[in-house]
């Protein structure tokens, strides 16, 4: 930085610096009177001779200082980090420093006298040509974007501020003009714009990616729930073709047993009946006595047919459930299977079961006799107990032996097996949406429970023995 200049100094402070600068120069004082006008003139000149040298000093100086700014400003403005023009009224270029001439690319003495229009990329002109109108028309200072053009023709961003100059009264009118090069900021523009563009893709894909992963995680799950659910609907199909074909068989061999039954005990005994009439004919004439005992035999046939007719019947479907309801259906059974079987059973039920709907007392009463029968033919148990209990909206039944276990697994999906037994129960009670259950082990024996709902939650009837068949042996 250059020193300020100092300021000129006024005439008496000029001389009393000189007349003290030239008594220190003399060396002895004047030798008479005589020569006082001559000395006084003399002093007169040295001091004159002082201030001139004074002064030339100082003019020196301030030249010196002088050269010095001129020295700077010309650095400041040629090499600032902008282009500066001065423009006239008319768009002509009055100065330009070197980095306004190294922008466009041409010597700084080109520039002067052209027109700065001839610089602007011809799409921007428009926007240059109102900029710069607003420039004279308004004071202040004004900024725009627009494309110039170097010496090879190729346009690049710059941005130009520009102020109204003051003029001397009657001189034409100028404007400054600083220009900066935005090439540079643009490209730095455009890829923090590609940058974040490319962060908001990847942002996106990120998201889409996720997206797909639990679109896929999904997919994944509800195929493998589809593949469990078609696997459970072969299972289901299969166990449904499975109980059409022992159903068929079942009732092939039922066909077959009744037709046999029938076939060698009512038609045996009706051909006894028919034998026995006949020698009633031809003894018509015998005594009364063997006439009475023939009698009595051949009631005896006819009471035997009836009593399997009878059994046949129950079989089949026993009227005494239509007639008088599921308890006594279920103690006629159980008297009569106990007969057969000397299996004791225990009946435990409450008041209210006879009030449920047909559909309901039959799927109960078939299921009872699918496992009693069950009970007889497999599980050589000594002791069963049967009970019906009343849930909230529901009936439960249950036997419980105490023979021996088996693997349901096999029992219930066993693709040969013979035999509807469980299968067809738990069919009767799904039928009703109801829940079957079996519960076997070894040493514990074969608990299988059947729970129906009934809709019905009234009071809870309170379990009782059953009083006819709480025990039978």
């Amino acid at each position: 930085m250059s020193k300020k200049p100092t300021t000129p100094l006024n005439a008496a402070e000029l001389r009393r610096r000189a007349e003290a600068r030239l008594r220190g120069r003399r060396t002895h004082p004047a030798s008479s009177r005589s020569k006082a006008d001559a000395t006084r003139l003399l002093h007169e000149l040295q001091v004159h001779q002082i201030e001139l040298e004074m002064q030339n000093t100082e003019l020196q100086e301030a030249r010196d200082r002088t050269e010095t700014l001129l020295e700077t400003y010309t650095d400041l403005y040629d090499f600032a980090p902008i282009g500066y023009f001065s423009v006239d009224e008319q768009g002509l270029i009055m100065e330009v420093n070197l980095t306004g001439a190294a922008l466009l690319g041409i010597e700084r003495s080109k520039l002067i006298k052209q027109r700065l229009q001839n610089f602007v990329d011809p799409p921007s002109r428009p926007v240059f040509q109102a900029f710069f109108k607003k420039v004279f028309a308004d004071p202040r200072k004004h900024i725009c974007e627009i494309a110039l053009l170097n010496e090879r023709g190729i346009p690049f961003w710059s941005d130009l501020q520009a102020a109204s100059a003051d003029s001397a009264k009657g001189a034409r009118k100028w404007c400054r003009i600083a220009i900066s090069d935005l090439t540079t900021l643009k490209h730095e523009k455009e890829v923090r714009q590609r940058l974040e563009d490319l962060a908001i893709t990847n942002r996106e894909l990120k998201q889409e990616i996720v997206q797909r992963q639990k679109g896929e995680e999904a997919l994944k799950k509800s195929e493998a729930h589809y593949a469990q659910l078609f696997e459970e609907s072969l299972q289901m199909q299969e166990q449904m073709r499975h109980l059409s074909r022992q159903l068929l068989l079942t009732q092939e061999e039922e066909r077959k047993r009744i037709s046999r039954e029938l076939h060698d005990e009512i038609v045996q005994t009706l051909v006894g009946i028919n034998v026995h009439l006949a020698s009633l004919t031809v003894k018509a004439g015998v005594n009364t006595k063997e006439l009475r005992k023939k009698i009595a035999l051949t009631q005896r046939l006819v009471e035997k047919s009836v009593n399997i007719v009878h059994r046949f019947a129950r079989e089949l479907r026993p009227t005494v459930l239509d007639d008088l309801g599921l308890i006594p259906a279920l103690q006629s059974f159980i008297k009569d299977f106990t007969k057969r079987t000397n299996i004791r059973i225990h009946f435990m039920t409450y008041a209210g079961v006879d009030q449920l709907s047909d559909t309901l007392r039959t799927v109960l009463y078939r299921v009872a006799q699918s496992a009693l029968a069950n009970v007889d033919k497999h599980a050589k148990a000594t002791d069963v107990r049967v009970s019906l209990r009343k849930l909230p909206g529901a009936v439960r039944l249950e036997i419980q032996d105490n023979g021996k276990s088996f693997d349901m697994e096999r029992v219930l999906f066993a693709k040969r097996h013979k035999r509807l037994g469980l299968l067809g129960s738990r069919e009767r009670v799904e039928m009703v949406g109801g829940k079957f259950d079996v519960e076997s082990a070894p040493g514990k024996g074969t608990t299988i429970s059947a729970e129906i709902p009934t809709n019905d939650d009234g009071p809870k009837g309170k379990p009782r023995a059953s009083s006819k068949t709480s025990r039978i042996e």
